[in-house]
């Protein structure tokens, strides 16, 4: 591990800098794409701007046969790409499999100047992104990349989990975490098949009635949320170390109330966006981590009252202190800035975003 006084030094003569800090760039949903399937390449005009973020995806859900389709088309997409407010990402092989190399190689030198982030699959430990971390300063010094690439992590196995904050620590290239709900319950032996969301079977149950009267019937159950914990614990390492946590996928694509209400637990408790697996999910994912209107003119309310944000207010009846500031702020500073690439959200919001 570098020490504090070199964590910021450039990890081969004639790459770039490392950032100092991560810059928050409207990042709602993460929308993912087959760059191996022709019809969805023809759709990215369209379709990128519309979303924050667009992933091309080279690992799971192609197949090992469309591996070398799958870059070649995601570096044709890159090729054309114009930047913009929407980012364009990928998500390369996991570093244990065949393709991870070719990945990293063949993009950062035909398209390192247009991608924007390097999500890493299956990250177990600090060492994972210290190989990432050399190998992209040694591309970026060969092949001219003036900005850094930054990296993002999917946590996705018990021992990712058990070294989040670590992880979360150990390059200045860190973007940021998304939790891979799948795979991560496939490691922990879960018993559940499902991609994200909760399951029928994790709850709890109101007490018996005291006489005894009553049957099970009437006792309510409450249907628990299976990576809360998890979750939380990525929110906090993540804000440890100065980047962005995400929910992942949620795969049941016919049930958007279940959708929403994943995306909200996780707005809640802190992260900045969800992936998008399908159309569908793009204006659940924009709806939910945009705060409503009202939430912002409430915290705009509060800030104005408390004037240089000491002391203490009643407002409506309710106590307004430095620390609920701290909280109205967080709500204006991102409403700002998802006005300032969002017309509609400007207008809703009337803030200024200078």
């Amino acid at each position: 591990m570098r020490s504090p006084k070199d964590f910021f030094a450039p990890l081969a003569l004639g790459a770039p800098a490392p950032l100092r800090e991560i810059p928050f760039r409207p990042s709602r949903m993460i929308h993912f794409f087959d760059p191996s399937n022709e019809r969805m390449r023809a759709k990215v005009p369209d379709i990128a701007p519309t979303v924050d973020v667009l992933l091309g995806n080279l690992e799971d859900a192609v197949s090992a046969g469309s591996k070398d389709a799958a870059r070649a088309g995601l570096i044709e997409v890159g090729k054309a790409w114009e930047r913009g407010h929407t980012q364009l990402w990928t998500r390369v092989n996991s570093l244990d499999s065949p393709w991870f190399l070719d990945d990293v190689w063949a993009l950062c030198h035909e398209i390192g100047d247009k991608l924007d982030v390097i999500m890493v699959p299956k990250v177990e430990g600090p060492e994972d992104i210290h190989y990432v971390d050399r190998l992209l300063a040694q591309l970026e010094a060969r092949v001219g990349i003036e900005q850094p690439l930054l990296v993002h992590a999917i946590l996705e196995t018990a021992r990712g989990v058990a070294n989040v904050e670590s992880i979360c620590l150990a390059s200045p290239r860190m973007q940021g975490l998304s939790l891979g709900p799948a795979d991560l319950a496939a490691d922990r032996r879960m018993k559940t098949t499902r991609v994200g969301g909760g399951h029928p079977g994790y709850l709890v149950r109101t007490d018996p009635a005291p006489d005894g009267d009553a049957g099970d019937d009437a006792r309510t159950a409450f249907q628990q949320d299976l990576w809360h914990y998890t979750l939380a614990r990525m929110v906090d390492a993540c804000g440890t170390a100065g980047i962005l946590p995400y929910y992942g996928p949620f795969g049941d694509i016919a049930d958007p109330i279940g959708c929403e209400d994943q995306f909200r637990n996780a707005y809640l408790l802190g992260c900045v966006g969800a992936w998008s697996l399908h159309p569908s999910q793009i204006a659940i994912a924009k709806r939910v981590f945009s705060p409503e209107p009202a939430e912002v003119a409430w915290a705009q309310r509060v800030v104005t009252e408390m004037g240089d944000g000491t002391g203490a207010v009643m407002i409506d009846g309710k106590m307004q202190d430095d620390a609920t500031v701290k909280q109205c702020r967080v709500v204006l500073q991102l409403a700002r800035d998802l006005s300032a690439a969002d017309p509609e959200l400007a207008a809703a919001y009337g803030l200024e975003t200078a």
